[in-house]
């Protein structure tokens, strides 16, 4: 890992130890209440404006790989995923992303797994997450800065 993606690493680890049972809590209940969206669906750089969104933004597939594949991090984007997806049981229409985390997380969401997708294709689950909640649709703008 590069001492870059270290301290990346270290940021989004410690920001998580705080509130990570409690998101993973909130997830399984079908409502989040709190707040952690940006370090536990990380966007990529330049979608958000606010000062948690540019502290916690992925600067490419690069930094999203290297997330997914930290064994802590990476292991909790996949929990947390599958969480979300418990709201989308096979056959049932999903449970609305704007009732599970409003707006405009949700529309974080959605960014957030177009970049995982991008970044990890073999990692099938962020593109179950866009087929149940976004018709399979992934996230132009996402789609637009990965330069794809």
């Amino acid at each position: 890992m590069s001492e870059t993606h270290g301290a990346m690493i270290a940021k989004f680890l410690v920001a998580q130890d705080r509130v990570y049972p409690e998101a993973l809590h909130e997830l399984r209940a079908g409502r989040k209440r709190t707040h952690w969206m940006w370090f536990i669906f990380p966007q990529m750089v330049g979608l958000g404006s606010s000062e948690m969104a540019r502290l916690y933004a992925l600067h490419g597939a690069g930094e999203a790989l290297a997330y997914a594949e930290h064994p802590i991090l990476g292991a909790r984007l996949v929990e947390c995923t599958e969480a979300v997806l418990l709201h989308a049981p096979e056959g049932v229409a999903p449970r609305d992303l704007n009732t599970i985390f409003g707006s405009p997380d949700d529309k974080k969401f959605i960014s957030s797994m177009t970049l995982f997708a991008r970044a990890q294709p073999e990692q099938r689950l962020f593109r179950a997450a866009l087929s149940a909640f976004n018709n399979g649709h992934e996230d132009a703008r996402t789609v637009a800065l990965l330069g794809a």
